[in-house]
């Protein structure tokens, strides 16, 4: 299992892909296959069957799940993608901004 940088809740931005360029806040995360997934990004068109009586089948369209790698935090201060590091203050440990040096939520 591995550590991803980004937590449920956090302004994205995608790098990389068709979707570059993209914003959007994190929905859900899953460390054991490395994604994430983002509001608005990534569209897919899914086949979905009726399941119960009068339930409505065909097309929907629904967020995929995309590599954590593809995504970089977005700075609440100065609202540019960023990296994440790291620091403990008073035996807590908070993730804050790279270039500005902003604490993240």
């Amino acid at each position: 299992m591995s550590k991803v940088h980004v937590k449920t809740g956090d302004k994205v931005v995608v790098i990389n892909g068709k979707d570059r360029g993209k914003q959007g806040k994190v929905m859900a995360v899953s460390p054991a296959e490395d994604k994430v997934i983002v509001e608005g990004v990534n569209i897919v068109t899914k086949h979905v069957k009726p399941r119960k009586m009068g339930e409505p089948g065909g097309l929907i369209k629904a967020e995929a799940a995309l590599y954590s790698s593809k995504v970089q935090l977005i700075c609440p201060k100065c609202g540019k993608p960023a990296r994440v590091g790291h620091v403990i203050k008073d035996g807590k440990k908070f993730r804050v901004c790279k270039k500005c040096g902003a604490q993240f939520e």
